[in-house]
């Protein structure tokens, strides 16, 4: 393997020497440079293009995520691997969609943190295992709500809830089901209230996550 050139970004120095400590003392791994926030990082992955950048998120003038889309869009051959506290759901689904092929808790051991950069250098995808329950849980709580409240529609409700997420008009779901335009209208409008739902395209993503349809209905 040839070496791996890193670009490590935080705003702390104690952090941005501990991680330049251990990568040292890696053969085939090596700091080309560091970043104490989003901006300088951009500047700094245009001047050095590293192979792996390690992001912290929380930082000053451009937060770590916004850094992470800028860079990817611009240098998407640049893998980034995001290093954070945060342990929502949300934080790690952020990350991933802003670019980064990786996220890592910054109380993870050293051996962690080396595994992933190797990880990501190779284009392959790592979260650690704390990280994947984070997800996991948050996936089979937002499943439980979608549960929860899909089982308040009538069997009707749940017709007209396919068919609207099918994008037949409510002309068409009335002559299909034999019933009234107004009927319809009146089904939509409860199945969107009990579903907290505000329009006829959120009433599609909602199908979607509920695999009530999918991407080839």
């Amino acid at each position: 393997m040839s070496t791996i050139r890193v670009l490590s970004v935080d705003d702390h120095p104690i952090v941005l020497e501990g991680i330049r400590a251990l990568l040292e003392a890696i053969d085939d791994i090596e700091v080309v440079g560091e970043a104490t926030d989003g901006t300088d990082a951009i500047l700094k992955v245009k001047e050095l293009l590293p192979d792996v950048v390690v992001m912290d998120v929380a930082m000053p003038k451009l937060d770590g995520l916004e850094a992470t889309r800028r860079i990817h869009k611009e240098h998407p051959d640049v893998k980034m691997l995001i290093l954070t506290q945060h342990k929502n759901p949300e934080y790690v689904l952020a990350s991933i969609e802003a670019g980064a092929l990786g996220c890592i808790p910054k109380h993870a051991v050293a051996s962690d943190l080396v595994s992933a950069i190797y990880t990501v250098y190779n284009g392959e995808s790592y979260l650690s295992p704390s990280m994947t329950r984070v997800l996991v849980d948050g996936y089979r709580d937002k499943r439980q709500d979608i549960h929860d409240d899909y089982e308040t529609l009538t069997p009707r409700e749940r017709e007209i809830l396919k068919l609207a997420a099918e994008e037949y008009s409510d002309t068409e779901i009335a002559s299909m089901l034999s019933i009234s335009v107004n009927t319809v209208m009146n089904h939509r409008q409860h199945i969107m209230a009990k579903l907290h739902i505000r329009s006829r395209i959120g009433i599609v993503k909602y199908a979607l996550r509920r695999g009530i349809i999918d991407l080839d209905t």
